[in-house]
């Protein structure tokens, strides 16, 4: 079964999702880039801030969900958005900057595919990219344990997982293929309010395939006791004036400029 993406549930978190990419755009030193790509757009609402960034580049967001597409082309009708599979995907021409956020660990082996991503690039231009580091969090080991029980086993056993590296060993890749690397990690601390933040968060994306895979009449249960899990590791907690769950994500981040 192929997962498909909700925009709706997905930009429920749009400003803490989007931080991580304002600050990985800050990083690239990129003068006057003509070409610039936004590989895995989703939704497209932060591929505005790079029209924003480089007001004279020709920007496209590319994205493999049909759904995120169209909410993408609603949404801002002036962008250029086209479906794309990051495995295959190549431009017209090379592309000053490649742009990746949270997209590459929804991709099996992507260390082996980094050399490929760098060939779209030209010759002085950007790869950059962020990937979340947090898949031995509880917001992550728990749905693994669950799904590994029946009755979920049988339906959830071949559903896609992510999966990143640490930033030494991207670093380590995209330097051995003479590239200038800045490459950091940082961990945000979510305040996250409303019923069962937590799973709200996780359902829109790592959990997705997985709540997907399972039959409508098995999925309400799967979905009870995961939200119980889920709020027994992230209590809530006093928060200023109101009541909170505090949700800690790593995340990895870099930048790798193409030496000529």
């Amino acid at each position: 079964m192929t997962h498909r993406w909700d925009p709706e549930r997905y930009l429920q978190y749009a400003d803490e999702r989007g931080r991580p990419f304002v600050e990985l755009l800050a990083r690239v030193g990129a003068d006057r880039p003509r070409v610039v790509v936004d590989l895995g757009c989703g939704p497209g609402n932060l591929t505005g801030l790079v029209r924003d960034r480089w007001p004279g580049a020709e920007v496209l967001g590319v994205d493999s969900s049909p759904e995120m597409v169209a909410r993408a082309r609603r949404d801002d009708p002036v962008g250029r958005y086209e479906l794309g599979d990051v495995r295959d995907w190549r431009p017209d021409r090379p592309v000053d900057v490649l742009l990746s956020n949270a997209t590459l660990q929804w991709v099996p082996g992507h260390l082996d595919l980094l050399p490929r991503l760098l060939a779209q690039v030209a010759d002085g231009g950007w790869l950059a990219f962020q990937v979340p580091g947090n898949f031995d969090q509880p917001s992550h080991t728990i749905r693994t344990e669950l799904a590994a029980e029946e009755p979920y086993a049988s339906f959830t056993r071949d559903v896609a997982v992510p999966a990143s590296h640490d930033a030494e060993q991207y670093l380590d890749v995209l330097a051995g293929l003479g590239c200038r690397v800045d490459a950091w990690e940082t961990t945000y601390l979510h305040v996250l309010t409303g019923p069962d933040p937590v799973f709200a968060w996780v359902s829109g994306t790592g959990a997705r395939p997985t709540l997907q895979a399972l039959p409508d009449d098995v999925r309400p249960r799967f979905e009870q006791e995961f939200r119980r899990r889920l709020a027994a590791a992230y209590p809530s907690r006093p928060h200023g004036d109101g009541i909170a769950v505090v949700l800690p994500f790593r995340r990895v981040f870099v930048v790798a400029q193409r030496v000529g």
